[in-house]
């Protein structure tokens, strides 16, 4: 696998400049090199030019709804945080990777489409008569791969995130390049399921970021933990082959299964790709 091409991801746009050194030596600022997000959990990532930010929450419509994988008690008039296994999820459900899916935010309509472009289903996520029809598409399609009736769920301003708190996910793509040269293999940077890919931090350097402020534009988000990778970086969002070892690399170069953080917006406003992000120096007593 060691030989195999790497292709160009579009997101992972390494710097690869021969800049003449005598004429500068300093580094370019880290900028956003791309904006996601997930209006369904487990499904399409879908590519945003600009995003607004507002203070303790995710991107907008980000994780918004999951489609629980048999009764799960989760009560929309009391949304809780739970864990991921109640809800379909690459994690366990690699198939997932194989439909193409879009959300509409005017319209509230999810659509599901096979590989080859042709609609599987299509409803409004909003409307009783909609959900159903993605849930029978699931129950029909997938009636082997799941524990029971799967449901549409979502509640006004709940994020069915893998973590409780209200973040944003943030990917050092210098590290998945990283990632790359210890598997020996292409990994493509949606395997990690972003929301914001940075380029231009050297290789690891998010893990120093751990409680500091990074700024983007005016808006400023605080980085509050790192993220440990699960089985779902395993699935190669465009084949849905459950084909490396990510998190097992990681344990066996590194020591820990890290890769990425989780930031909480302290200071709204609208970021875009190409923004520069920076680090907040301490201030000192």
């Amino acid at each position: 696998m060691g030989n195999r091409k790497r292709p160009a991801h579009k997101i992972a746009s390494g710097s690869g400049r021969e800049g003449n050194p005598l004429i500068s030596r300093m580094p370019a600022p880290a900028r956003i090199a791309s904006i996601y997000r997930y209006p369904v959990k487990g499904l399409t990532p879908e590519p945003l030019p600009q995003a607004a930010l507002m203070p303790g929450q995710t991107l907008s419509a980000d994780r918004r709804y999951a489609i629980e994988n048999g009764p799960s008690g989760f009560d929309p008039a009391a949304p809780k945080w739970m864990p991921k296994p109640h809800f379909l999820m690459l994690m366990r459900d690699e198939w997932l990777a194989g439909l193409r899916t879009h959300f509409d935010d005017a319209s509230h309509v999810l659509t599901i489409r096979r590989r080859n472009g042709e609609i599987a289903a299509q409803g409004n996520l909003e409307a009783a008569e909609g959900r159903a029809a993605i849930e029978n598409f699931f129950a029909r399609a997938f009636a082997n791969e799941i524990k029971g009736p799967p449901k549409l769920l979502s509640s006004e301003g709940h994020s069915f995130s893998d973590v409780a708190k209200k973040v944003v996910s943030i990917i050092n793509l210098a590290s998945l390049r990283a990632i790359e040269n210890m598997v020996g293999y292409p990994v493509h940077p949606l395997r990690f399921r972003a929301n914001l890919y940075v380029e231009g931090w050297p290789a690891w350097h998010e893990f120093d970021l751990v409680e500091r402020t990074l700024s983007i534009g005016g808006v400023k988000v605080k980085v509050v933990k790192r993220i440990v990778r699960c089985a779902a970086v395993n699935v190669d969002p465009e084949t849905a082959e459950r084909d490396l070892a990510i998190p097992q690399a990681l344990q066996r170069r590194l020591g820990h299964g890290d890769c990425g953080i989780y930031a909480e917006v302290i200071a709204g406003g609208t970021i875009a790709v190409g923004d520069s992000i920076a680090a907040e120096q301490p201030q000192l007593l």
